[in-house]
């Protein structure tokens, strides 16, 4: 295979994925659900195709992680934020990058920049208080 073919490929699938991701948010009328997010490409498709992403960087075996999930899905089931969720075991490039060093940690980029970055346990009036400020 010749590398213009690999290059059409590779942009062919950013293209499907950008458009599986469109489909997941705007298919039921918005952002209804969190994005549990695959890899590093979609997590900054996201951050970057998204007016408002809150991201909630999680780990399973993390009980403040567990009592923040219902919260998180509240928000994206009630607010104009697109909400997603990254594995920081899954993900430890990702968590790194974005110096994760405690779970769970709630970043909120506006525009593709980070804005806010909390760390620990949050209540949904804190969370909901921060997206409208940028909304």
């Amino acid at each position: 295979m010749s590398d213009a073919s690999d290059a059409d490929d590779i942009e062919s699938i950013k293209e499907r994925k950008k458009a599986e991701l469109r489909e997941q948010r705007d298919g039921s009328g918005g952002h209804d659900e969190p994005i549990h997010v695959e890899d590093a490409a979609e997590f900054q498709d996201l951050i970057g195709g998204e007016d408002l992403v809150l991201v909630d960087f999680y780990a399973d075996w993390c009980g403040p992680c567990k009592m923040l999930a219902p919260v998180v899905e509240t928000i994206a089931a009630e607010t104009t934020a697109t909400v997603a969720k990254v594995d920081v075991d899954q993900h430890q490039n990702l968590a790194r990058e974005y110096q994760v060093q405690g779970v769970p940690t709630v970043y909120l980029f506006a525009d593709g920049e980070s804005v806010e970055r909390l760390v620990g346990m949050q209540d949904e009036g804190t969370l909901r208080d921060l997206i409208e400020q940028y909304a």
